[in-house]
């Protein structure tokens, strides 16, 4: 029985061991746990916030919807949207893709898109935006 229960114990470490292999195929990082997003405004031609109807966020590399965990948890500020966040690092890659936002003015109903870059991937610690716009204006 002691024997048994030592094999056991061995094979649950050596399961332990190879689990953590894989694991660390990342290196090892510290990151903080703030949670990252990045945030997208529609303005009117007075600069104020627009509301907007079928606001969307694309993939252009994969072709995929992403939509950001953490907008549903906050208050909606007429005309801001959280466009991605940490939930969505692995959707991306780690030398960022091309996102195309689109929203539709509710007043007007003049759509506008703009293309924003981000990075993640498996690795990443937080999202990141590369390059693109902070606002989108209506006309």
């Amino acid at each position: 029985m002691k024997k048994l229960t030592l094999l056991l114990i061995m094979g649950i470490a050596l399961l332990s061991c190879k689990k953590n292999k894989t694991t660390s195929e990342c290196g090892d990082k510290i990151c903080t746990q703030e949670l990252a997003s990045v945030v997208i405004r529609f303005v009117d031609n007075k600069g104020e916030g627009a509301e907007v109807k079928d606001f969307s966020v694309i993939n252009q590399r994969t072709g995929e919807s992403l939509k950001a965990n953490s907008s549903i948890y906050t208050s909606t500020v007429k005309g801001a949207f959280i466009v991605i966040d940490d939930g969505n690092k692995s959707q991306l890659s780690e030398g960022g893709d091309d996102l195309k936002i689109t929203g539709t003015s509710a007043t007007t109903n003049q759509a506008k898109s703009v293309v924003i870059k981000a990075s993640g991937g498996k690795c990443a610690c937080h999202i990141k935006k590369i390059t693109g716009p902070d606002q989108v204006t209506f006309d």
